[in-house]
């Protein structure tokens, strides 16, 4: 009779400890916090855990503040934003380290879209 190796033992619960532990749903992770801070129109600060985190809006470009524009996008994040409790949807960190993500105001609207359609009607009415 072949000797039975003590890792079968081992081996199938340790296996099932670990799927256990993997995530079922794929969905990124999300939190929600206060915005306490606007760096700029495409970056804001977000309460996590007691602490701020950067938040780079995924998708989003807008111009540093001493570009053309760039102190208007500030403040139309910081209009939309500020204060306000907000989910953020993190689809990835950047280079740097920041979350990237996409951040749902309190009345569900995305603003990354909002920041989209407000620049893509100021283009509009510019013309």
């Amino acid at each position: 009779m072949p000797m039975r190796s003590p890792c079968r033992k081992i081996f199938p619960p340790f296996f099932a400890l670990l799927l256990l532990s993997v995530p079922l749903s794929s969905q990124p992770d999300t939190f929600t916090g206060k915005v306490v801070g606007v760096s700029d129109g495409d970056t804001i600060k977000v309460m996590r855990q007691g602490r701020a985190v950067k938040v780079r809006l995924h998708g989003i470009d807008c111009p540093e503040k001493k570009q053309p524009f760039g102190m208007r996008a500030k403040r139309y994040t910081s209009d939309m934003a500020f204060g306000k409790e907000v989910t953020v949807q993190m689809k990835t960190t950047d280079r740097y380290g920041r979350m990237v993500g996409e951040v749902i105001l309190p009345d569900g609207n995305s603003l990354n879209k909002e920041l989209v359609y407000v620049g893509v009607v100021s283009e509009i009415c510019a013309e």
